[in-house]
C-alpha cells in the first residue's frame, strides 16, 4: 500500500512560495484571535488538583463539610503559632489573648470565633469570662498560681492539651509553643469556599494582612497560618521560578540560535515563530477554559524544544538548497517537499505521546497531556506553513534592506571537523552493525532493570518552595530575587511539636445510623486486635480518637453522664448500646459538645474514627492497613486522611507513567508501521524507527534512579514525553536516509544522512537540553528535576539517534534489498535510479549536503 500523498504537499508548496504573504497575514490574524483568550488563563496550583474522583479524597471532603475542623489550615480559619519559653507563662497566655483580639476589632477581619489554650485558662480562672476581653481581665488579675494552678486543671483535657506541643509538662505547667484559631465568616462577595491548596484563596488577604496586624500591635514570637497563607506561596514559587527561569532560557535559546541561524532576519523569524507557537497554545488555554495548572510550567519549553528544531532544519534544509543554485521558490519547494512530510511524521508520533497521558485518573496530568499534544500540532503548522512563506518573502525583499547577511551555509557539511564527529555512528555500523544492536539491547535491558527501583511520591512539599532557598537564588537582584516562604518551615515545625493534632494518623470514615443500638459497639470491635502499623494502647486496643472514647472521657468527668452511659451499656464495657440519641444529646450539651462534634456528624448519619500511626511505618504500610481495616466494618467504610490520600495519588502517578508509556509505545509502533507503509511502502521502517526512542526511554528511567529521582506530580509524564520528544530526532535520521538511499549505496546514503541532518539534530539539541535544563534553577525542587530529566532525555535522543540508529538502519537494509551496493527503489519498481559514482572516499562523489 503506498499513497500518494505528494499533491498535498504540492497544494501545501503553492500557497507558501506563490502566496506567501496571504499566508503571513492569514497566521497573524489567528494569532491576534488566540491572544483573545490568553486574558481567560486561570490558573490552580497545589495538590487537591490531583485528589479529584479519588474514593479516599471524597470522604476527606466529606469529614471537613460534616465535622467541626480540628486545629488544622481550612477554609474560614487562621492558625496563630506561638513560641516562646513557656506559652503557658501568664504573659503569654495573655500575648495570645490579645493578638486575637488585634483581630476581632477589624471589621475588615470577619472574626466570628476564636478559641486557644489561653482562653480555657481564662475561663478555668472565671468561667463568666466569655468574650477575649473578659478573658484578658481574668488573666491580668490572676497570680501565676492561678495560672498553673488552670493548667494543670485542664492536663486532662484532650481540648486543652490538643492545642500544646508535645514538650507539654503537666507538672511545671509549661509549653515551648501552642496553637490558638480564629474562625472567619466571611460573607458571600469575599467567598467562603476553597480549599486552600489554590492560588486564589479567599483567605489569602486576610491571613496575609493578620500577620501585619499582629506584627505592628505585638512584640511576640506569632506565626499565622491557614489555607490563604499555603495558597499565596503555591502561587508566589510559580511566579518566582518563571521569573528566574524564563530570562535564562531566553539568552541560552537565543545565543545557540544566534549560532545556529548567524543570520539576524532567520533569528528574528525564528524567535516570532516560536513566540507565535505559545501564543497559540496559552490562547486554546484560556478559550477552553482549561486551568493552568504547575505541570504545564513544562509546555512553554516543550514547544520551544520542537519548535527550535522545526525551525533550525527548515531554514537549513532551504539553504543547503540555495547552494545548489535552486532560486528562492524552487528551493523551498524541495525542502518543503522532505520536510513537510518529516514534520508531519513528528507531530504525529510527538502527539501520541503526550495524549497518552489522557489515560492518567488525574485531571492535571490528562490536561497536561491536551494542551502540549494541541501545542505540538500549533508548532507543526506555524512552522511548517508560516516560516517557510515567511522566509521566502523575506528572502524577495532582504536584499532592499539595510541588514547586513552574516552567513547563508548550512549547520554541518561533509569533510568537515564537525561531520566527521557525527559520523562515528555510520562508522560503527559499516563494521560491526550487529555488536552495536546487542549492545544496545543489553544496555537498555540492564537499564530499564535498574529503573524498577525508582520510587513514587506526592505530598504537598512537592508545590511549595523548599525550608532554605539556595544562596546563589536569594543573592539575585531584584525582580529576580524569589521570596521570603515560610510555609514549609511551618508545616516542619507543626510535624515535629504537634505530632498528636498535625498527622501521624489514618482516619476510617464511617456512613451508618449511628443510634443504631449497635452502632457504637461496631466502631468499638473493629479497633480489636489492630494491624501492626497502628499504634498500641494495651489490651490489643489500637491508640484512636471517635465518638467512643469522647464518650468514655466525658464519662470519666461527669459521674451523671457516667451513670447515663452505665445504664445503657448491656455488656459492662463502657461502650452504651440503648438510648443513643440520648446520649448524643447529653454529650452534645456538655462541655465535651464541641470536641464530639469532631467525631460524629450532626445529624448522627456518620462517624471517624482517628488511628494514631507507628512512627516507622511507611505511608504505604500504614494505607494498607486502614484500607484492610475497614473490612471489619458493617457500614460503609472509607479510608482517608492526608496520609491515606497522598498516597493514593502516589499509587496514580506511578500507574499513569507505566500506562502513558505503554499506551505511547504501542501508538507509536502502530502509528510509524502504518504511516511508512502509507507514506514509503516499507511498514518495517517504522520499527527499526524505534530503537533509539528504546534505548533512550531506557537511558531516562536509569537516570532517575541513578540520581534519586522518584516518580511525582511532574515527572509522572517524563517517559511518555521522552518518546514524544526523541521520536522527533530519529525520524529525521530515517526519512532523509530513505531519501539519499534511493539515489545512493547503503554507507554513503549514510553518510550523506548523518552529516547533514546530524548538524542541524546538534544545534536543536543543544538549544533545546540547555533551555528546558535551566528549569534546575527554578525555586521548585521537583520543577528542576523535570528540567534535569527533560535535557537528559533530550541528549539521549540526539546520541541514540547517531550512534544506535545508523547501525538498525544498516540491519534493516540488508534484511529489505538484495545489494546494499546499489540504490534502492520503491518497493515494486521496475527501475532503479542510478547509483551516483562513489568518489575515491566513499561518500558517493556528493559534496556537502544537509538534511
Amino acid at each position: 500500500m503506498q499513497f500518494d500523498y505528494q499533491r498535498f504537499v504540492d497544494w501545501a508548496d503553492d500557497k507558501i512560495v506563490n502566496h506567501s504573504k496571504r499566508v503571513m497575514l492569514t497566521f497573524l490574524v489567528v494569532t491576534a484571535l488566540f491572544a483573545v483568550g490568553l486574558g481567560s488563563v486561570s490558573t490552580e496550583s497545589g495538590t487537591q488538583q490531583f485528589a479529584e474522583d479519588i474514593p479516599a479524597a471524597d470522604a476527606l471532603e466529606r469529614i471537613e463539610n460534616e465535622f467541626l475542623p480540628v486545629f488544622s489550615p481550612s477554609p474560614g480559619s487562621t492558625q496563630l503559632v506561638q513560641k516562646d519559653a513557656n506559652v503557658l507563662s501568664k504573659q503569654s497566655l495573655l500575648t495570645m489573648l490579645r493578638a486575637q483580639e488585634a483581630l476581632e476589632d477589624r471589621d475588615d477581619m470577619y472574626v466570628s470565633s476564636t478559641s486557644s489554650a489561653a482562653a480555657t485558662v481564662a475561663q478555668t480562672i472565671d468561667p463568666s469570662a466569655t468574650t477575649l476581653e473578659e478573658q484578658i481581665t481574668a488573666l491580668e488579675r490572676a497570680t501565676q498560681t492561678d495560672v498553673r494552678r488552670a493548667v494543670r486543671e485542664n492536663a486532662d483535657n484532650p481540648g486543652f492539651t490538643g492545642t500544646l506541643s508535645n514538650d507539654f509538662n503537666r507538672k511545671a505547667a509549661s509549653a515551648s509553643s501552642t496553637i490558638g484559631v480564629v474562625t472567619h465568616d466571611l460573607p458571600q462577595d469575599v467567598g467562603g469556599g476553597g480549599a486552600g491548596q489554590s492560588g486564589d484563596s479567599p483567605m489569602t488577604s486576610i491571613q496575609v494582612q493578620s500577620q501585619r496586624i499582629i506584627d505592628a500591635e505585638l512584640s511576640a514570637d506569632i506565626t499565622v497560618f491557614g489555607s490563604g497563607i499555603i495558597a499565596d506561596e503555591f502561587g508566589t514559587v510559580v511566579t518566582d521560578s518563571l521569573l528566574i527561569v524564563t530570562p535564562a532560557a531566553v539568552i541560552l535559546i537565543v545565543g545557540f540560535l544566534v549560532v545556529a541561524y548567524r543570520d539576524l532576519l532567520d533569528l528574528l523569524l525564528g524567535v516570532i515563530s516560536l513566540g507565535m507557537a505559545v501564543i497559540w497554545t496559552f490562547g486554546f488555554l484560556g478559550l477552553a477554559g482549561i486551568p493552568f495548572n504547575q505541570i504545564m510550567i513544562s509546555v512553554p519549553p516543550l514547544l520551544l524544544a520542537v519548535g527550535i528544531d522545526f525551525g533550525i532544519h527548515a531554514i537549513n534544509r532551504y539553504r543547503e538548497d540555495r547552494a545548489t543554485g535552486l532560486d528562492i521558490e524552487s528551493a523551498m519547494t524541495v525542502a518543503t517537499d522532505q520536510l513537510l512530510v518529516a514534520f508531519f511524521i513528528v507531530t504525529g508520533t510527538t502527539v501520541i505521546g503526550f495524549l497518552s497521558n489522557l489515560a492518567s485518573e488525574l485531571p492535571p496530568i490528562r490536561d497536561f497531556g491536551i494542551v502540549a499534544g494541541v501545542g505540538i500540532i500549533f508548532t507543526f503548522l506555524i512552522f511548517g506553513i508560516f516560516l517557510p512563506a515567511a522566509k521566502v518573502w523575506l528572502d524577495r525583499h532582504r536584499e532592499g534592506w539595510p541588514i547586513p547577511t552574516f552567513s547563508q551555509r548550512p549547520l554541518g557539511e561533509e569533510g568537515s571537523t564537525l561531520g566527521e564527529v557525527l559520523s562515528v555512528g555510520v562508522t560503527l555500523s559499516r563494521y560491526v552493525p550487529i555488536l552495536v544492536l546487542v549492545f544496545a539491547v543489553v544496555f537498555s535491558a540492564g537499564a530499564a532493570s535498574y529503573a524498577t527501583g525508582v520510587d513514587t511520591s506526592f505530598s504537598q512539599e512537592d508545590f511549595l518552595p523548599p525550608e532554605d532557598v539556595s544562596p546563589l537564588l536569594k543573592s539575585l537582584p531584584e525582580p529576580f530575587a524569589p521570596s521570603d516562604y515560610g510555609v514549609v518551615g511551618t508545616l516542619n515545625f507543626l510535624e515535629d511539636k504537634f505530632t498528636r493534632t498535625q498527622g501521624g494518623s489514618v482516619t476510617i470514615y464511617v456512613e451508618a445510623r449511628m443510634e443504631d443500638d449497635t452502632a457504637l459497639e461496631q466502631l468499638h470491635r473493629a479497633g480489636e486486635n489492630p494491624p501492626e502499623e497502628f499504634v498500641d494502647a494495651g489490651d490489643r486496643r489500637p491508640e484512636s480518637t471517635s465518638i467512643v472514647t469522647i464518650i468514655q472521657d466525658h464519662a470519666d468527668r461527669d459521674p451523671e453522664f457516667a451513670a447515663l452511659v452505665e445504664r445503657n451499656d448491656r455488656n459492662d464495657n463502657g461502650v452504651p448500646d440503648d438510648d443513643l440519641a440520648t446520649i448524643y444529646r447529653e454529650l452534645e450539651a456538655s462541655p465535651a459538645g464541641d470536641r464530639a462534634s469532631e467525631y460524629l456528624a450532626e445529624d448522627h448519619r456518620s462517624a471517624r474514627i482517628v488511628y494514631s500511626v507507628s512512627g516507622d511505618a511507611s505511608d504505604k504500610a500504614a494505607t494498607d492497613a486502614a484500607i484492610d481495616l475497614t473490612d471489619r466494618f458493617r457500614g460503609d467504610a472509607t479510608a482517608t486522611g492526608n496520609t491515606v490520600v497522598f498516597q493514593a495519588v502516589s499509587d496514580l502517578i506511578f500507574e499513569s507513567a507505566v500506562t502513558s508509556l505503554a499506551l505511547a509505545l504501542g501508538a507509536t509502533v502502530v502509528f510509524l508501521v502504518f504511516i511508512y507503509w502509507v507514506l514509503e511502502g516499507l511498514p518495517s521502517l517504522g520499527i527499526a524507527n524505534l530503537a533509539p526512542i528504546v534505548v533512550s526511554v531506557a537511558s531516562v528511567a536509569g537516570t532517575m534512579r541513578l540520581l534519586g529521582i522518584s516518580f511525582n506530580a511532574f515527572t509522572a509524564t517524563i517517559l511518555s514525553l521522552t518518546i514524544g520528544l526523541g521520536i522527533d530526532y530519529s525520524v529525521h535520521v530515517v526519512h532523509r536516509f530513505i531519501d539519499e538511499r534511493r539515489e545512493r549505496a547503503l554507507i554513503p546514503a549514510l553518510n550523506r544522512t548523518v552529516t547533514g541532518t546530524g548538524g542541524a539534530l546538534l544545534g536543536s539539541m543543544a538549544t533545546t537540553a540547555f533551555g528546558i535544563g535551566v528549569l534546575v534553577l527554578a525555586v521548585l525542587s521537583v520543577l528542576g528535576q523535570f528540567g534535569v530529566l527533560t535535557a537528559m532525555s533530550i541528549v539521549y535522543s540526539f546520541l541514540s539517534s547517531l550512534l544506535v540508529l545508523p547501525s538498525t538502519l544498516v540491519v534493516w537494509d540488508r534484511l529489505v534489498n538484495d545489494d546494499p551496493n546499489v540504490p534502492m527503489g520503491y518497493p515494486g519498481d521496475d527501475e532503479t535510479p542510478q547509483a551516483a559514482d562513489p568518489a575515491p572516499d566513499g561518500t558517493g562523489g556528493v559534496d556537502g549536503g544537509m538534511l
